[in-house]
């Protein structure tokens, strides 16, 4: 069984464990009995675009071979383009190519792939020009008409400089997804931790399960009597999730000190196996 202190030293996203998925242990009779209610999209991707992410065939490709690929390739190509360029030195070719290119692709997921690098670029160890270019940027895709651009955004403006963009982090907390309603709330954690418990007590009613999910597991980092009565009503409920429902029941077991001291985010550094494959903003495309 998990270890209850896992939540806050292992991966972030309660959702990754096995044992919280739900019909864990179940067998149903057939597909009639498999129910999907967590926003998972039938898609027709193909094998060739569902391996865009694998910059395997890019490795040895140069800056201006990668930047040329973003401007005039398919959009498999432009994808591993975008996401490849996150790992080139920040010049200023590279950034104009992500922003002036990649931010204006037709294809979303070129769109989210830029972001990603760009955040990835602007991130730790980016000089103060390279970390204001990719900020202005990532703050231009929060107004993307796709929401997991947005979402890629708020993590790059985590990645950037969460506390200068405190004031964009809370607006978001009002957009329409909520992936983007999600990340911003994680984040502000990270700035304020258990002063966050207003917000979290709010998302903790939110229309979205997994929105409320994460508020239960941020609220393991509060010691306050408040946070404690609402995840009992949340595991309690009959009505939640069964996972926001083993969520809450986890958070009542842990620590609230030692959760702040070792959560180490869940829209920072929490990248899968292949690049751009974030746990947090990785679409089911099946």
């Amino acid at each position: 069984m998990r270890d209850p202190d896992e939540a806050t030293d292992g991966p972030t996203d309660p959702r990754v464990h096995p044992e919280q998925s739900p019909g864990f242990g179940e067998e149903p009779g057939g597909l009639a009995d498999i129910e999907v209610s967590r926003d998972v999209t039938l898609g027709e991707a193909t094998p060739r675009e569902l391996q865009a992410t694998d910059l395997g065939p890019v490795a040895d490709h140069s800056a201006a071979e990668l930047i040329e690929e973003l401007a005039s390739g398919d959009r498999v190509e432009r994808r591993r383009a975008a996401l490849a360029l996150g790992e080139e030195r920040p010049s200023t070719g590279v950034l104009d190519a992500l922003v002036e290119i990649g931010l204006a692709d037709e294809d979303s997921d070129v769109r989210q792939f830029a972001v990603e690098s760009l955040g990835n670029l602007g991130g730790d160890g980016a000089s103060e020009k390279v970390s204001e270019r990719s900020g202005r940027a990532a703050r231009q895709a929060l107004a993307d008409e796709d929401p997991w651009v947005r979402a890629e955004a708020t993590v790059a403006l985590d990645r950037i400089d969460r506390i200068a963009h405190e004031q964009h982090l809370e607006t978001l907390l009002e957009d329409d997804h909520h992936a983007v309603r999600r990340n911003a709330a994680i984040s502000l954690f990270k700035i304020h931790g258990a002063d966050t418990l207003e917000t979290l007590l709010d998302l903790s009613y939110d229309d979205s399960e997994r929105v409320r999910e994460w508020a239960a597991h941020l609220l393991a980092g509060v010691d306050d009597e408040r946070a404690e009565r609402r995840l009992e009503e949340i595991a309690a409920n009959e009505d939640e999730p069964k996972v926001v429902r083993s969520t809450a029941m986890r958070s009542l077991d842990i620590d609230a000190g030692k959760f702040r001291r070792q959560f180490t985010g869940g829209i920072e550094n929490d990248s899968a196996d292949l690049p751009g494959e974030s746990r947090l903003n990785r679409r089911p495309d099946l």
